[in-house]
């Protein structure tokens, strides 16, 4: 974590607010639609006999719902706070917390933790404040197999396969754009691993921009000995 909290804790693995646009992904209704749709059959593949709720839960099938329904297609960005969510469900903080896990843990879902400066200064720094989290939905491969032939689009017409061929032009040039730090943040989806290698993307930029700088000194002083 870049900033120093001083005022209130701040979560382990919290990014500053700002990032986000690295790991949100534009989306359409469709493809959200699609993600409720086999939510919903992987519940029903995961429940038991008897059992009240599958894998997933009845909770965690009314937050993806509604999350569905709270995301921005053109940008991605979904980052509704947890006194939203408790709001609009009805749900206590508990239920909510732990269907958000149970969406994650079973790939529906993603999130970064964020924070920002308050605009104070303490003892040890800037202060900072835990904001909420960044969201993201996703569509695990094995629900994807849940929907059999629906999942199965149908040919595009010339319009719509040109808006998607830009739409993928659009995400690779994105991608060109991205650091080596921020790049792990859109493509991999796995939380820990995002991390762990966006650490490791830093450190090569800051020693290849050492290394740089170092060969700029060199040079310097080559062509004022030359001189």
């Amino acid at each position: 974590m870049a900033g120093r909290q001083t005022c209130q804790p701040v979560r382990r693995n919290s990014y500053r607010a700002g990032r986000e646009g690295v790991f949100w992904r534009r989306t359409t209704r469709r493809d959200v639609r699609t993600i409720v749709l086999a939510a919903r059959r992987y519940e029903l593949a995961t429940r038991q006999p008897g059992a009240r709720n599958g894998a997933l839960g009845f909770v965690a099938l009314e937050v993806l719902d509604l999350l569905a329904n709270m995301v921005d297609f053109r940008s991605g960005r979904l980052d509704p706070s947890l006194d939203t969510l408790m709001a609009r469900l009805r749900r206590s903080r508990d239920a909510i917390v732990r269907a958000l896990k149970a969406l994650r843990t079973h790939g529906f879902l993603d999130w970064l933790r964020r924070y920002e400066p308050t605009g104070g200064e303490g003892v040890r720094g800037p202060q900072v404040r835990q904001v909420s989290n960044a969201y993201r939905l996703s569509l695990p491969a094995r629900a994807a197999r849940l929907l059999g032939r629906w999942f199965q689009q149908a040919p595009l017409p010339d319009d719509a396969a040109h808006a998607q061929l830009m739409r993928t032009a659009d995400i690779e040039a994105h991608k060109a754009s991205l650091s080596l730090a921020d790049l792990p943040l859109f493509e991999v989806e796995d939380p820990k691993l995002a991390d762990s290698l966006s650490r490791l993307g830093a450190a090569i930029s800051a020693r290849k921009e050492r290394e740089s700088a170092k060969r700029s000194e060199s040079l310097s002083k080559y062509n004022i000995l030359g001189d």
